[in-house]
Order: structure tokens, then sequence, then C-alpha cells
């Protein structure tokens, strides 16, 4: 009855338009209703008691790290680097988003902010040079939802607070992974691109190369310093992110000086209203969590997928379509916060690695980001670059197939996300 009474009222509430955060409120109220639970009290304390956690300060920070390092010119020489390291292999634009991709991954953490972009820097070199417009956008949407995978990532910040896990682990366990789907994409693009009669850009001197190098530098050293601060215990991802934010900052006002201070009044503005909408999220999310608890729902699914539970692999696969179906109705962040406090006590129950399992569930919830009907990176690809939704989803499609193979292939072999995950950790 609980668990119908949840599906039910969510469902309901989305379908007749209603806002997510808005959703999970109603949801969270109707359970506590059913219960004999209801208090308007325990409403506004769970709202403001999840947003007030030293953990969610890291979600403003790293946004606003984003924000300024797009302005600042951070992004930019990452892709200029990458254009000249691999731009004149055939189809080498095409290396160049995935290259750029992987490392705006490492600067921002957040998928929308990559695919803003490398599609404004780079959708218009790969049509320009006469590479199919839906592929290019297709490919560009494809590595920019890296970003949730590669740390630092706001969506493993979300995840980690809505489960109780260690940040700081689910960090270093979505390096390889995510490299794993880099080159998945630059496989794929190497048959793709063969159709494709685009001539290479002329070939970079190594004086260019290391130019372009030098002049990125600045911009590669967070990632650095972020990594190796997580890995060292010198900062924690709150701290990190206040070092990022901190760090964009200091290099695009006074080292490649192209943010002005009259400038930041309304990049502040935007990385507060992106920051609001996601904490809002945050707490409408902990009414429904906290009900999910004290109504037990996470073991009453355990009771009705009992079968699966002897099996691990089995398990997590079927969790892993449950989280497939849902991706494409919501956002990343509703997403974590609705499923990972139901499904974290019931993969750890199975014997799980949780953080393993955070890791697909993260790499799952962004591959949702490419697909209909919700697809944000995809409806973000769309307005800057000018391309019909339809036509880009189907350029994205190839991408998308070698994504989920990773994702199968990860769940066969979890191996190949723990072993280097205890290697980076130790």
């Amino acid at each position: 009855m609980t668990i119908a009474l949840f599906s039910a009222t969510l469902l309901l509430t989305i379908a007749i338009g209603a806002p997510i955060a808005y959703a999970l409120i109603v949801t969270g109220a109707a359970l506590m209703w059913q219960m004999g639970l209801f208090d308007g009290q325990i409403l506004a304390q769970n709202i403001l008691n999840s947003a007030d956690s030293f953990a969610m300060i890291a979600v403003p920070l790293f946004i606003l790290a984003g924000e300024v390092m797009n302005a600042g010119g951070l992004s930019r020489r990452i892709i200029a680097l990458a254009q000249t390291l691999v731009g004149h292999r055939r189809g080498g634009l095409g290396y160049v988003a995935i290259f750029a991709g992987v490392l705006l991954s490492s600067l921002s953490g957040s998928a929308l902010a990559d695919a803003a972009s490398l599609s404004a820097l780079l959708l218009p070199m790969m049509i320009a040079a006469g590479h199919n417009r839906a592929r290019a956008g297709g490919l560009i949407a494809s590595s920019a939802i890296i970003g949730p995978i590669i740390p630092p990532s706001i969506g493993f910040i979300v995840f980690g607070v809505a489960t109780n896990l260690s940040i700081s682990k689910l960090f270093l366990a979505g390096i390889t992974p995510g490299l794993m789907i880099a080159l998945a994409l630059a496989i794929t693009w190497f048959f793709v691109a063969r159709s494709e009669e685009v001539a290479p850009t002329p070939k970079a001197n190594w004086h260019e190369r290391l130019s372009a190098l030098v002049d990125s530098l600045w911009a590669l050293m967070l990632p650095v310093i972020i990594v190796v601060g997580l890995r060292f215990g010198v900062v924690t991802p709150t701290e990190a992110a206040a070092v990022a934010a901190t760090y964009a900052l200091f290099v695009a006002l006074f080292v490649y000086r192209e943010l002005k201070l009259s400038d930041l009044p309304a990049l502040t503005l935007r990385a507060g209203k992106v920051s609001a909408g996601v904490m809002f999220l945050v707490g409408a999310a902990a009414i429904p969590a906290w009900m999910i608890a004290i109504a037990d729902i996470p073991g009453q699914i355990v009771a009705m997928i009992g079968p699966f539970m002897e099996s691990p692999r089995l398990l997590v696969f079927v969790l892993m379509l449950i989280i497939i179906v849902v991706g494409t109705a919501m956002d990343l962040t509703p997403t974590i916060l609705l499923l990972g406090p139901i499904l974290v006590p019931v993969v750890v129950q199975a014997g799980v690695d949780p953080i393993y399992f955070g890791v697909l569930f993260m790499i799952n919830g962004a591959i949702g980001l490419i697909t209909p009907p919700v697809g944000t990176v995809l409806n973000v690809v769309c307005a800057v670059g000018k391309l019909d939704y339809e036509e880009l989803f189907k350029g994205t499609m190839p991408f998308f197939v070698s994504q989920l193979l990773v994702l199968l292939l990860l769940v066969v072999f979890p191996d190949l996300v723990t072993v280097p995950a205890q290697w980076i950790s130790h």
C-alpha cells in the first residue's frame, strides 16, 4: 500500500505538470497523511535541515567555479589545447570534443555547463568543417555527460549527501569509468567519422602545441589540485569546491584577465539561480526520503525482488533498468534524490559495494540527460546550436549505444570500478 501510494502520488503530480520539487513535497506529505504523521512543522523542518548541510555548500561553489571558468577563458583554453593535440586527425574536431569534454569535466562537474561551452565553441567549427550537424551535436552532448562522472561531480555530492556515502570515495571511483566512456566515444566516433568526407584541420607544430599547453597550464592545474587534495586528505569535497571557486576567480581576474570585476554580479546571480534550484530540490526530497525510511520502503522492495537478492550482478542489472526508465522522465538531481535513498540500502543488504553502485547509478543518470522526453543536455545543445531536438537525438544514438555498452560492461565486471578505485585511494 505504501509503495503504491508513493508511486501513484509522484506520477500523478508529475503528469499534471507540477515541478519536480513540488511533486516530491506532495508525495512526502501524502505518505505522512497515510501513516497518520502529518505535521506542517515537520515538513518545514525537513526542507530546512536537509539544505543546512556542510557538504551541500560544495554545490553552489562548484557551480560558481563553472560559471567563472566559462566566462574567464579557462574552458576556451582547454578546447584550444585539445585542438592542437588531436585536431589534425581524420574527424579531428570530434576527438577534440571528447578530449575537451574530459578536461572540462574535471573542472566544472556539471554536464550542462560543459554542454554549453562545447556547443558554443566547437559545434560551429564542426559544422563549418563539413560534419553532419546532428552527429556533431550528438557527440558534443554525449561528451558533456562525462561531467557528472569524473570529479569534481555535483551529482556525486548530491548522491553522497542523500545516501550518507563518502563523497571523496565516490569522486575517486568515478575517474576510471569516466575515462572508459571517453574511450568508447572515441572508438565510436572513429567509425562514424569514416563515413564523412571532411578534410582534417592543419596539423599544429610543436611550437603551437607548447604555446597552447603553456597558455592552458593554469586551467589544467585545477583538476590536479582537486584530485591530489582529495586523494591525500588535504581537503574535503566542500573545501575542494571553495578552492576551485577561489582559484578560478584568481586565474580569470589576474592571470588571463578576461573577467572583470564588473562582470561578477551578473555571473554570481546566474550561479545563484542554478544553486537555488538544486538546493530547493534537495530540501523537497528530504520529506519523501524521511518517510521512505520510516515506512521501510527499501525493506518492502527487498521482499518484492527477493529472487534477485541471491545474485548481486542480476540485482544490479535489474536496478539499472529501473534507473534508465526513471532517468528518461527526470533530470539527474531528482533521480538521485528519489531513488538513491531507496536503492542503496537494498544493494547493501545484497552485499553490493555501495560506492560501486553509486558510480553505476551516476553513469546511468548521466545517460538519462541525453534521452527524451526530458534530455536536459539535449535541450542545451539544441538551444545553443539551434538544432532540431528529434534530429539531434538521432545523431546521438551511436554514442548513446556505446555508453550503454560501457555501463553493461561495468555491471558484468565490477572489478573495473572497484579495483582502480582502491588503487587510487591507497
